[in-house]
């Protein structure tokens, strides 16, 4: 059946259902912040009494993919999709060292689209939705010439978030996990080059179903670092990004950018630029003092300082080697709009 034939409405209550039925539509349990009206009405609306007594931080975040530049069904299945666009957004929150609350969620549809695919779509979302504790509250549909999903998440901080304009001079860098395997997996999905098939499982794995580090994330925020971001666009797009908020400059370590075996050995002349160029990671990048560094890596399996910050013209991000020399050439990483 295509969407057409369904029609806004009977979409509307099938998706309704689907959410209803895997618990996803009311709130987590022992949520602090409980769903009062979730969907079907003109707004959702959740209880906030409790955060302001509290003093805790509300956050807000969003996020868009649209068919043919975020993703293809080649690359990206309906079910992958509605994980990753979680995912985006769940980042998002995690990053900032926060708590994930209530999701909306926006759908443009040709009208020839099949209702299978929308029902794995958020069959998707329902599954990231379940092991990350958050709730679909509500949403939109709307015709359009090309598909796109956008998805609205809120979430809580109690606390300082994490930011990106907090990093300073002497702050050690460090990335919570392997970098480079979800564009090592997109490399396999276009161009299908022959790599053994544990390499090709998990870097594919890697592209389509990333994991958003919200737990390290709140580990990060508890041992009192205050500078942080996940890493999207790439490591040295995203570090850029941090450098320019931030007023610093910024120098990594080659050698020491957590790369996973198996994207070497898929690879291995092109891992290192993987790691340092690829998007779609959602490892966390964050800068700390070294003794809160030092706890941060005791807390969390993975977590690799990578460099450090320094005094220099914002933004700017030198890659050295073992000798320290400056490695030239390097790509940037995801832009909507360079060509």
């Amino acid at each position: 059946m295509e969407l057409r034939e369904l029609g806004e409405f009977g979409l509307i209550q099938r998706l309704t259902r689907m959410l209803a039925e895997a618990g996803v539509a009311t709130s987590p349990k022992g949520a602090s912040f409980p769903l009062v009206i979730g969907i079907g009405d003109d707004a959702a609306a959740w209880r906030i009494a409790a955060w302001r007594m509290n003093d805790a931080i509300e956050l807000s975040t969003t996020d868009t993919v649209v068919d043919g530049v975020h993703f293809t069904r080649e690359t990206t299945p309906w079910h992958d999709l509605g994980w990753k666009v979680m995912v985006a957004n769940l980042s998002d929150i995690a990053a900032m060292g926060g708590v994930p609350l209530y999701a909306l969620v926006t759908l443009g549809l040709p009208e020839d689209t099949p209702v299978a695919d929308i029902e794995l779509l958020y069959q998707g979302m329902i599954e990231c939705c379940r092991e990350y504790g958050a709730a679909i509250a509500g949403g939109d549909v709307v015709r359009s010439p090309v598909a796109f999903v956008s998805v609205t998440l809120n979430g809580v901080h109690h606390g300082q978030p994490m930011l990106r304009s907090a990093a300073k001079v002497g702050d050690l860098l460090a990335v919570t996990g392997f970098l480079g395997s979800s564009r090592g997996g997109l490399e396999l999905l276009i161009r299908h080059p022959t790599v053994d098939s544990e390499a090709a499982i998990y870097l594919c794995q890697a592209h389509r179903r990333p994991r958003p580090r919200v737990a390290e994330g709140r580990i990060l925020s508890e041992a009192g670092v205050l500078a942080g971001m996940d890493i999207s666009d790439g490591l040295l797009d995203d570090l850029g990004k941090m450098m320019v908020a931030s007023g610093m400059a910024a120098q990594v370590d080659s050698w020491r950018v957590p790369v996973h075996p198996l994207l070497l050995r898929a690879f291995p002349d092109r891992a290192l630029r993987m790691a340092l160029a690829g998007g779609e990671e959602y490892e966390l990048l964050y800068a700390a003092p070294a003794p809160v560094m030092e706890m941060t890596i005791a807390r969390i399996p993975g977590a690799a300082v990578i460099g450090r910050v320094v005094a220099g013209a914002p933004g700017q991000v030198g890659v050295l080697d073992h000798d320290g020399r400056h490695l030239p050439g390097l790509d940037a990483g995801w832009d909507h709009f360079r060509s």
